[in-house]
């Protein structure tokens, strides 16, 4: 249900142009609510690329400039779901992928590779619309490379001496 018009600038990212921010407005709702709202901020470069092309260059040629869908079908309708799950179904056999690998494992991917590369729990969880961080940790699955990064990193913080306590540098020819 993405518009063209969902996209924005993101003020603080001007060298994303109009793909810097986009407006989710029809986000999973919780039960008896409306569908959820927020903004997703575009962090990886190359996908500003992809869309970008795709917008400016691919999308045109279907020929419904006046539909604001942004994924349109050669006949003017809005890409279903059903449609997406089928083609990607087609990609992942070609591939020889593994049959219970859905669109939805996307979402997965993004959350492993936003942890994996340095950004803040909250910020992971914010990105992908989660209420609690319970549910975000269940998208992500990081690979053991990452884990023993991260236990290292803990390990030498807490096995180094606090600041007070090493002994301090001596230079060359500085005055005792």
């Amino acid at each position: 249900m993405l518009d063209v018009s969902d996209f924005g600038v993101n003020p603080k990212l001007p060298e994303f142009g109009s793909f810097g921010i986009l407006s989710v407005r029809y986000g999973k709702a919780m039960k008896g609510s409306p569908p959820r709202r927020r903004s997703v901020l575009t962090v990886m470069p190359w996908s500003v690329e992809v869309i970008s092309e795709y917008v400016q260059e691919i999308r045109p040629k279907f020929g419904f400039s006046e539909h604001p869908g942004l994924w349109v079908t050669e006949r003017g309708q809005r890409v279903s779901t059903r449609y997406i799950g089928m083609r990607f179904g087609h990609y992942r056999n070609e591939l020889g992928l593994p049959k219970n690998l859905k669109p939805h494992f996307l979402r997965h991917s993004y959350a492993t590779h936003l942890t994996e590369d340095g950004f803040d729990p909250q910020f992971v969880q914010r990105q992908l619309g989660h209420s609690y961080a319970s549910t975000t940790a269940l998208y992500t699955s990081v690979s053991n490379d990452f884990m023993n990064q991260m236990l290292q990193q803990a390990l030498g913080r807490a096995y180094r001496a606090p600041q007070s306590q090493q002994e301090p540098e001596r230079h060359e020819g500085a005055g005792v």
